[in-house]
């Protein structure tokens, strides 16, 4: 008796890592590689748009997602949202990005509900660089560790 129970609650916590473990490599909250919304990223999309930030929010790009960090970019032909990541990721960088600066933004250009969005790969602020995604679009937070 004593025997099934410690094989149970071994197998218990086995099975609580082990997900613990995937959510955690994955990026977590739907920004993982895994995921829907990683899939739209299209490296034939991508384009480099410059333009000025108009705002900077949190946003969920798609139902059941974890937060994540937007913004509008105004550029001479529209207004468009730009996902950057993860707001626990983004918010841990040292990037400050803030109303009225301007911006090179290379990403893919897809459509979600609709409308034109650009997943980011890469802002250019200035001499800084942030570079967001590789070029077939793996997100850099994917198996970041938090520290």
């Amino acid at each position: 008796m004593k025997r099934t129970r410690f094989v149970g609650i071994i197998a218990g916590i086995i099975m609580i890592t082990t997900s613990l473990a995937v959510a955690a490599g994955m990026g977590g909250g739907g920004w993982g590689i895994g995921g829907a919304y990683q899939r739209m990223y299209n490296p034939s999309t991508v384009e480099t748009v410059s333009g000025t930030i108009e705002r900077v929010d949190r946003m969920k790009p798609m139902r059941g997602m974890g937060a994540g960090i937007h913004l509008l970019l105004k550029t001479d032909k529209e207004t468009i949202p730009v996902h950057l990541g993860p707001d626990w990721y983004i918010n841990k960088l040292d990037a400050k990005l803030e109303k009225g600066e301007k911006l090179d933004v290379t990403g893919s250009k897809v459509t979600i509900g609709g409308k034109p969005v650009i997943i980011a790969s890469e802002l250019k602020k200035g001499d800084e660089v942030l570079v967001l995604r590789d070029a077939a679009g793996v997100p850099a937070w994917s198996g970041w560790r938090r520290k």
